[in-house]
Protein backbone atom coordinates (compact mmCIF):
# COMPACT_ATOMS: atom_id res chain seq x y z
CA UNK A 1 0.00 0.00 0.00
CA UNK A 2 3.02 2.08 0.77
CA UNK A 3 4.37 2.17 -2.62
CA UNK A 4 1.12 2.53 -4.33
CA UNK A 5 0.61 5.47 -2.92
CA UNK A 6 4.08 6.29 -3.12
CA UNK A 7 3.30 5.45 -6.95
CA UNK A 8 0.25 6.82 -7.63
CA UNK A 9 1.59 10.61 -5.88
CA UNK A 10 4.18 10.19 -8.88
CA UNK A 11 2.14 9.56 -11.47
CA UNK A 12 -0.68 12.25 -10.38
CA UNK A 13 2.15 14.99 -10.32
CA UNK A 14 3.47 14.55 -13.43
CA UNK A 15 -0.02 14.41 -15.06
CA UNK A 16 -0.55 17.82 -13.32
CA UNK A 17 2.59 18.92 -14.58
CA UNK A 18 2.01 17.98 -18.30
CA UNK A 19 -1.44 19.86 -18.01
CA UNK A 20 -0.13 22.77 -16.32
CA UNK A 21 2.35 22.98 -19.23
CA UNK A 22 -0.30 22.70 -21.99
CA UNK A 23 -2.35 25.78 -20.03
CA UNK A 24 0.86 27.99 -19.77
CA UNK A 25 1.64 27.18 -23.18
CA UNK A 26 -2.21 28.15 -24.68
CA UNK A 27 -2.03 31.00 -22.33
CA UNK A 28 1.24 32.42 -23.99
CA UNK A 29 -0.09 31.68 -27.23
CA UNK A 30 -3.62 33.79 -26.70
CA UNK A 31 -0.68 37.12 -24.84
CA UNK A 32 1.24 37.15 -27.93
CA UNK A 33 -2.08 36.87 -30.26
CA UNK A 34 -4.00 39.72 -28.70
CA UNK A 35 -0.45 41.52 -27.99
CA UNK A 36 -0.62 41.22 -24.18
CA UNK A 37 2.52 41.26 -22.81
CA UNK A 38 1.27 40.70 -19.25
CA UNK A 39 -0.39 37.92 -20.18
CA UNK A 40 2.99 36.79 -21.84
CA UNK A 41 4.79 37.04 -18.57
CA UNK A 42 2.27 35.05 -16.85
CA UNK A 43 2.94 32.40 -18.58
CA UNK A 44 6.44 32.48 -18.55
CA UNK A 45 6.63 32.76 -15.05
CA UNK A 46 4.26 29.55 -14.69
CA UNK A 47 6.62 27.47 -16.82
CA UNK A 48 9.35 28.54 -14.62
CA UNK A 49 7.50 27.68 -12.12
CA UNK A 50 6.72 23.69 -13.49
CA UNK A 51 10.40 23.41 -15.08
CA UNK A 52 11.62 24.06 -10.47
CA UNK A 53 9.03 21.72 -9.86
CA UNK A 54 9.96 18.93 -12.33
CA UNK A 55 13.92 19.41 -11.51
CA UNK A 56 12.91 19.02 -7.93
CA UNK A 57 11.02 15.39 -9.25
CA UNK A 58 13.95 14.58 -10.94
CA UNK A 59 16.04 14.52 -8.00
CA UNK A 60 13.62 12.46 -6.19
CA UNK A 61 14.04 9.47 -8.67
CA UNK A 62 17.44 8.96 -7.55
CA UNK A 63 15.98 7.97 -4.13
CA UNK A 64 15.64 4.42 -5.30
CA UNK A 65 18.09 2.48 -2.66
CA UNK A 66 17.08 -0.29 -0.91
CA UNK A 67 15.85 1.53 2.17
CA UNK A 68 15.77 5.01 0.89
CA UNK A 69 12.02 5.53 1.28
CA UNK A 70 12.67 4.75 5.14
CA UNK A 71 12.87 6.95 8.57
CA UNK A 72 16.02 7.56 9.37
CA UNK A 73 18.41 8.16 12.90
CA UNK A 74 20.68 11.33 13.18
CA UNK A 75 23.76 11.00 15.45
CA UNK A 76 25.22 14.39 16.08
CA UNK A 77 28.51 14.25 17.91
CA UNK A 78 31.22 17.00 18.99
CA UNK A 79 34.95 16.84 18.14
CA UNK A 80 37.48 17.81 20.13
CA UNK A 81 37.69 21.49 21.16
CA UNK A 82 35.53 21.53 24.55
CA UNK A 83 32.80 23.95 24.68
CA UNK A 84 32.89 25.61 21.17
CA UNK A 85 32.68 22.21 19.75
CA UNK A 86 30.06 21.12 21.46
CA UNK A 87 28.00 24.83 20.88
CA UNK A 88 28.46 24.05 17.34
CA UNK A 89 27.38 20.09 17.29
CA UNK A 90 24.05 21.99 18.80
CA UNK A 91 23.91 24.09 15.79
CA UNK A 92 24.07 21.95 13.65
CA UNK A 93 21.58 19.92 15.42
CA UNK A 94 19.34 22.38 15.21
CA UNK A 95 20.34 22.83 11.34
CA UNK A 96 18.83 19.62 10.70
CA UNK A 97 15.82 19.34 12.69
CA UNK A 98 14.95 22.90 11.22
CA UNK A 99 15.28 20.92 7.24
CA UNK A 100 13.11 17.88 8.81
CA UNK A 101 10.25 20.74 9.86
CA UNK A 102 10.24 22.10 6.19
CA UNK A 103 9.87 19.00 4.64
CA UNK A 104 7.30 18.14 7.16
CA UNK A 105 9.10 15.11 8.78
CA UNK A 106 8.40 14.55 12.62
CA UNK A 107 11.57 14.50 14.64
CA UNK A 108 11.60 12.81 18.43
CA UNK A 109 14.59 12.99 20.54
CA UNK A 110 16.49 9.66 21.43
CA UNK A 111 19.38 10.23 23.27
CA UNK A 112 20.64 13.85 23.86
CA UNK A 113 24.12 14.26 26.08
CA UNK A 114 24.59 18.26 27.26
CA UNK A 115 27.69 19.80 27.22
CA UNK A 116 29.22 21.04 30.18
CA UNK A 117 29.04 24.66 29.83
CA UNK A 118 26.89 25.06 26.86
CA UNK A 119 25.99 23.12 23.59
CA UNK A 120 25.91 18.91 23.59
CA UNK A 121 28.14 16.44 23.43
CA UNK A 122 25.94 14.31 21.30
CA UNK A 123 22.96 14.04 20.57
CA UNK A 124 20.31 10.93 18.42
CA UNK A 125 17.31 12.16 16.56
CA UNK A 126 14.75 9.73 14.31
CA UNK A 127 13.66 11.67 11.63
CA UNK A 128 10.18 9.92 10.14
CA UNK A 129 8.93 10.63 6.89
CA UNK A 130 8.90 9.42 3.55
CA UNK A 131 12.27 9.08 2.02
CA UNK A 132 13.89 10.79 4.84
CA UNK A 133 17.05 8.15 4.98
CA UNK A 134 17.10 8.63 1.16
CA UNK A 135 17.44 12.78 1.45
CA UNK A 136 19.76 12.28 4.60
CA UNK A 137 22.21 9.54 3.53
CA UNK A 138 25.19 11.69 2.28
CA UNK A 139 25.31 13.73 5.33
CA UNK A 140 27.49 11.96 6.86
CA UNK A 141 30.61 13.26 7.63
CA UNK A 142 32.59 15.80 9.60
CA UNK A 143 31.08 19.30 9.57
CA UNK A 144 33.48 22.72 9.82
CA UNK A 145 33.08 25.87 11.57
CA UNK A 146 35.42 28.86 11.20
CA UNK A 147 34.05 31.87 13.51
CA UNK A 148 34.85 34.50 16.00
CA UNK A 149 34.23 32.49 19.25
CA UNK A 150 31.34 33.79 21.22
CA UNK A 151 33.40 32.06 24.45
CA UNK A 152 36.93 33.95 23.33
CA UNK A 153 37.05 37.02 25.65
CA UNK A 154 39.71 38.10 23.10
CA UNK A 155 37.61 37.55 19.88
CA UNK A 156 39.50 35.06 18.16
CA UNK A 157 38.86 33.49 15.26
CA UNK A 158 38.61 29.14 15.66
CA UNK A 159 37.89 26.51 13.96
CA UNK A 160 35.45 23.76 15.46
CA UNK A 161 34.56 20.00 14.22
CA UNK A 162 31.33 18.29 14.38
CA UNK A 163 30.18 15.10 12.89
CA UNK A 164 27.15 13.98 11.80
CA UNK A 165 26.22 10.33 11.17
CA UNK A 166 23.18 9.00 9.29
CA UNK A 167 21.43 5.66 9.30
CA UNK A 168 18.35 4.27 8.21
CA UNK A 169 15.57 2.89 10.73
CA UNK A 170 14.92 -0.92 9.33
CA UNK A 171 11.44 -1.59 9.28
CA UNK A 172 9.37 -5.16 8.99
CA UNK A 173 10.93 -5.91 5.38
CA UNK A 174 14.42 -6.33 6.51
CA UNK A 175 15.22 -8.97 8.78
CA UNK A 176 18.54 -8.57 10.63
CA UNK A 177 19.83 -10.98 13.64
CA UNK A 178 21.50 -9.68 16.37
CA UNK A 179 23.15 -12.67 18.90
CA UNK A 180 22.53 -11.07 22.32
CA UNK A 181 25.98 -12.60 23.53
CA UNK A 182 27.69 -10.31 20.97
CA UNK A 183 26.51 -7.33 23.02
CA UNK A 184 27.28 -5.68 26.49
CA UNK A 185 23.39 -3.54 28.14
CA UNK A 186 24.74 -0.45 30.35
CA UNK A 187 21.87 0.98 32.30
CA UNK A 188 22.70 4.72 33.53
CA UNK A 189 20.72 7.28 34.45
CA UNK A 190 18.95 9.87 31.57
CA UNK A 191 20.60 13.76 31.53
CA UNK A 192 18.58 16.45 30.60
CA UNK A 193 17.88 20.18 31.27
CA UNK A 194 16.48 19.47 34.87
CA UNK A 195 13.38 19.10 36.27
CA UNK A 196 10.85 16.17 34.70
CA UNK A 197 13.37 15.57 32.17
CA UNK A 198 15.49 13.85 34.35
CA UNK A 199 15.27 10.19 35.41
CA UNK A 200 15.65 9.74 39.27
CA UNK A 201 16.15 5.62 38.19
CA UNK A 202 18.46 4.20 35.69
CA UNK A 203 16.22 3.97 32.83
CA UNK A 204 18.46 5.02 30.02
CA UNK A 205 20.13 2.25 28.12
CA UNK A 206 23.54 2.07 26.36
CA UNK A 207 24.12 -1.13 24.16
CA UNK A 208 27.73 -1.97 22.76
CA UNK A 209 27.80 -4.17 19.72
CA UNK A 210 31.73 -5.67 20.94
CA UNK A 211 32.44 -7.50 17.30
CA UNK A 212 31.76 -3.83 15.44
CA UNK A 213 32.38 -1.74 18.29
CA UNK A 214 28.81 -0.09 17.44
CA UNK A 215 27.41 1.71 20.42
CA UNK A 216 23.61 2.51 20.84
CA UNK A 217 22.28 4.87 23.57
CA UNK A 218 18.53 5.77 23.99
CA UNK A 219 16.96 8.18 26.89
CA UNK A 220 13.57 9.04 25.25
CA UNK A 221 11.30 7.13 27.69
CA UNK A 222 11.02 6.55 31.33
CA UNK A 223 10.06 3.07 30.95
CA UNK A 224 13.83 1.09 30.62
CA UNK A 225 11.92 -1.51 28.98
CA UNK A 226 10.69 0.61 25.68
CA UNK A 227 14.55 2.27 25.80
CA UNK A 228 15.92 -1.05 25.44
CA UNK A 229 13.60 -1.44 22.65
CA UNK A 230 13.92 1.52 20.94
CA UNK A 231 17.94 0.49 21.50
CA UNK A 232 18.11 -2.64 19.77
CA UNK A 233 16.20 -1.39 17.36
CA UNK A 234 18.76 1.38 16.58
CA UNK A 235 21.78 -1.36 16.97
CA UNK A 236 19.88 -3.19 14.34
CA UNK A 237 19.60 -0.14 12.06
CA UNK A 238 23.31 0.54 12.62
CA UNK A 239 23.89 -3.34 11.72
CA UNK A 240 22.01 -3.10 8.53
CA UNK A 241 23.51 0.36 7.60
CA UNK A 242 27.31 -1.15 7.78
CA UNK A 243 26.00 -4.20 5.49
CA UNK A 244 24.83 -1.63 3.14
CA UNK A 245 27.97 0.12 3.19
CA UNK A 246 29.98 -2.90 1.97
CA UNK A 247 27.78 -3.82 -0.76
CA UNK A 248 28.31 0.06 -2.09
CA UNK A 249 31.53 0.77 -2.87
CA UNK A 250 30.70 4.39 -3.21
CA UNK A 251 30.33 4.45 0.54
CA UNK A 252 33.62 3.54 1.42
CA UNK A 253 34.54 7.56 1.10
CA UNK A 254 31.46 8.07 3.89
CA UNK A 255 32.99 5.18 6.25
CA UNK A 256 36.65 7.05 5.82
CA UNK A 257 35.30 10.36 6.84
CA UNK A 258 33.73 8.94 10.06
CA UNK A 259 36.73 8.26 11.41
CA UNK A 260 38.31 11.25 12.73
CA UNK A 261 36.22 14.63 13.81
CA UNK A 262 39.22 17.06 12.84
CA UNK A 263 41.23 17.90 9.60
CA UNK A 264 41.64 16.35 6.59
CA UNK A 265 37.83 14.62 6.73
CA UNK A 266 35.20 17.08 6.83
CA UNK A 267 32.79 17.05 3.63
CA UNK A 268 31.77 20.28 4.15
CA UNK A 269 32.82 23.92 5.38
CA UNK A 270 30.72 26.64 7.31
CA UNK A 271 32.80 29.76 7.74
CA UNK A 272 30.94 32.81 9.28
CA UNK A 273 33.93 35.30 9.70
CA UNK A 274 35.74 37.22 8.08
CA UNK A 275 33.37 36.40 5.39
CA UNK A 276 30.01 34.33 4.56
CA UNK A 277 30.19 31.39 3.07
CA UNK A 278 29.59 27.75 2.54
CA UNK A 279 30.99 24.93 0.82
CA UNK A 280 30.56 21.60 0.08
CA UNK A 281 33.94 20.42 -0.46
CA UNK A 282 32.30 16.97 -2.28
CA UNK A 283 30.72 19.02 -4.72
CA UNK A 284 31.60 22.38 -5.16
CA UNK A 285 28.06 23.67 -3.70
CA UNK A 286 28.16 26.91 -2.17
CA UNK A 287 26.66 29.45 -0.42
CA UNK A 288 26.91 33.14 0.56
CA UNK A 289 24.15 32.77 3.32
CA UNK A 290 25.20 30.69 6.14
CA UNK A 291 22.68 32.07 8.32
CA UNK A 292 20.18 30.31 5.77
CA UNK A 293 21.95 27.00 5.98
CA UNK A 294 21.86 27.02 9.22
CA UNK A 295 18.35 27.61 9.38
CA UNK A 296 18.04 24.51 7.65
CA UNK A 297 18.24 25.61 4.01
CA UNK A 298 20.06 22.21 2.84
CA UNK A 299 18.30 21.51 -0.39
CA UNK A 300 20.96 22.54 -2.78
CA UNK A 301 23.88 20.87 -0.51
CA UNK A 302 21.71 17.71 -0.31
CA UNK A 303 20.21 17.02 -4.12
CA UNK A 304 24.12 18.18 -5.49
CA UNK A 305 25.37 15.35 -3.28
CA UNK A 306 22.92 12.86 -4.35
CA UNK A 307 23.35 13.39 -7.39
CA UNK A 308 27.48 13.40 -7.66
CA UNK A 309 26.66 10.08 -5.55
CA UNK A 310 24.46 8.57 -8.52
CA UNK A 311 26.37 10.10 -11.43
CA UNK A 312 30.30 10.30 -10.08
CA UNK A 313 31.74 13.33 -11.58
CA UNK A 314 34.73 15.20 -11.15
CA UNK A 315 34.08 18.21 -9.50
CA UNK A 316 37.29 20.21 -8.67
CA UNK A 317 36.61 21.82 -5.02
CA UNK A 318 38.98 23.62 -2.95
CA UNK A 319 39.70 23.67 0.91
CA UNK A 320 38.86 27.03 2.32
CA UNK A 321 41.35 28.85 4.05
Amino acid sequence: MRERTDLEERIGAIERMERDLGDSIELIDMGEAEGDADIVTEGEEAIRAIAAEAGKRQIETLLSGEADANDTYLEVHSGAGGTESQDWASMLLRMYTRWAERKGFKVDVIEYTAGEEAGIKGATLQIKGHNAYGWLKTESGVHRLVRISPFDSNARRHTSFASAWVYPVVDDRIQVDVNESDCRIDTFRASGAGGQHVNTTDSAVRITHIPTGIVVACQQERSQHKNRATAWNMLRARLYELELQKREEKANAETAAKTDIGWGHQLRSYVLQPYQLVKDLRTGVQSTSPDDVLDGDLDPFVEAALAHRVYGGAAEVEDID
